[in-house]
């Protein structure tokens, strides 16, 4: 008879030693090095800004504020820097739970290591079971959870942060499964929310609720035991009541996403190796990531440029298509869902950058002009199932065609070393002094022996320089 989940996870934070395969702890550092990069210009977006002058008022206290020049109580500073990594949308995907777990883990995971002195080893040990976590409750909940419109990032990203939280803080069994249950109760965001600043706020609060639900947890507070599993749990709430018929006939399942909690093997495979994360290339939403690589690839292939260009078809699965439904963007923010947007950028300019997402950028008359060109064609499969195709017709007749299973950043074409560092440098060009940056380096590539994470915090306190 399968465990109880709450219990199962719960124990698995509490007792699995702290014994990782070195690969496992590069993944992990490099993914504090992606967030970390991508919160430094998030951390000046006007939702971030707006947040953090909500907050200010409600507590100091021991943890960063990134870019900002404050430190607050760690719950309110793992929601502004939350939503400060998810603000530009240039975090990572992680496919098991459907979800930005990066981009609510670490922060959760900074804000509670400065509370409680704790090593930058301890900080990747708590990501990496945070991440396990995170991934088997996504896997117990998906694909319908995301598919029927609640935004994973929010639900299980709490949930994830949850068990990070109670990992780094050295929970017993009970009370680590109580911060897991009652992360559940704190879990929510719709899909409605995309291209508004409401989106990125989710991954604050799901950072937010994992700290407190974590916090809670050790002081006591319990929480049930039937809340991921039962009658009126997160899997019959938030899937659905037909949770079972759909679980029973599922008959292709991807990323491990099978509607039933792996209460057995928890930590075989291990997710962040098996799975991987999806490191973006561009900052927008990661469903138009294919249909952009194939652009790119059929421009490197061919030389052809923008304007011999009669009409581009994308093929993508219905869901990716789902999640880009802006077709007509008229800010940066509704640009970020926009498959029009986001090919036409890859076709004019030959990338995607940050610079490209601002409210004045989306106005470019050279860009909209190819938005009627550009034709979405659904088809009713998983991602898995289906590689996007993007085939695009020359002025002159020719047909030119690519399919991409996987984006760059991903597994099967995983970045390197260079193009993370390369990341960093693009976003904090003009936000940190050259010195500030060159210590951060330092202390990004040492994260696992660190002493504390004061040296990855230091160097992105702020204010800024813009």
């Amino acid at each position: 008879m399968p465990q109880n989940p709450i219990i199962a996870y719960g124990r698995w934070i509490a007792e699995t030693p702290k014994v990782w395969p070195e690969a496992a702890v590069e993944s992990a550092r490099r993914a504090f090095m992606d967030i970390i990069a991508v919160s430094i210009p998030g951390a000046a977006e006007p939702v971030t800004r707006r947040v953090f002058e909500t907050l200010a008022p409600w507590g100091a206290g021991p943890s960063t504020a990134i870019g900002l020049g404050a430190s607050l109580a760690p719950p309110w500073a793992s929601l502004v820097n939350g939503t400060a990594a998810h603000a530009l949308d240039f975090d990572d995907n992680f496919d098991p739970a459907k979800a930005h777990a990066s981009a609510v883990l670490v922060p959760a995971i900074l804000a509670v290591g400065e509370a409680e002195g704790a090593t930058g080893g301890d900080c990747i040990d708590a990501y990496i079971a945070g991440l396990q976590i995170l991934g088997r409750v996504g896997q117990g909940l998906n694909p319908v959870h995301r598919n029927r419109g609640w935004h994973a990032t929010a639900t299980i990203g709490a949930v994830g942060a949850a068990a990070a939280c109670a990992r780094l803080l050295k929970l017993d069994t009970e009370k680590a499964a109580s911060a897991i249950s009652m992360a559940t109760s704190m879990a929510g965001g719709f899909m409605s929310q995309f291209g508004t600043m409401t989106k990125p706020l989710h991954a604050g609060l799901a950072a937010k609720a994992g700290v407190m639900a974590a916090r809670f947890a050790r002081a006591g507070v319990d929480a049930g035991r039937d809340t991921l599993d039962g009658p009126n749990a997160m899997n019959r709430l938030m899937v659905g009541p037909d949770y079972e018929q759909l679980r029973d006939s599922l008959t292709h399942v991807e990323h491990g996403q099978n509607l039933r909690f792996e209460t057995e093997a928890i930590g075989e495979p291990l997710l962040i190796l098996s799975s991987g994360l999806k490191v973006k290339r561009f900052p927008n939403c990661g469903s138009a990531h294919r249909a952009m690589d194939g652009v790119l690839e059929l421009k490197k292939a061919h030389a052809f440029t923008a304007d011999q260009v009669e009409a581009v078809q994308v093929f993508a699965p219905v869901t990716h298509l789902n999640n880009l439904m802006h077709v007509n963007p008229q800010d940066g923010l509704q640009a970020k869902f926009s498959l029009e947007y986001g090919v036409a950028v890859a076709l004019v300019t030959g990338n995607a950058t940050l610079t490209d997402f601002t409210d004045e950028a989306v106005g470019r008359p050279e860009i909209r002009d190819y938005f009627t060109l550009i034709h979405r064609r659904p088809v009713d499969k998983a991602e898995g199932e289906f590689a996007t195709e993007v085939e695009i017709t020359l002025k002159d007749g020719q047909v030119l065609k690519t399919a991409v299973p996987m984006p760059v950043g991903s597994l099967a074409a995983p970045f390197t070393p260079a193009q993370y560092w390369t990341k960093l440098e693009g976003c904090a060009a003009g936000l940190i002094a050259p010195e500030a940056l060159e210590k951060l380096r330092v202390s990004l590539a040492e994260l696992p022996e660190l002493s504390s994470v004061s040296p990855i915090t230091e160097p992105i306190k702020g204010p800024f320089l813009a």
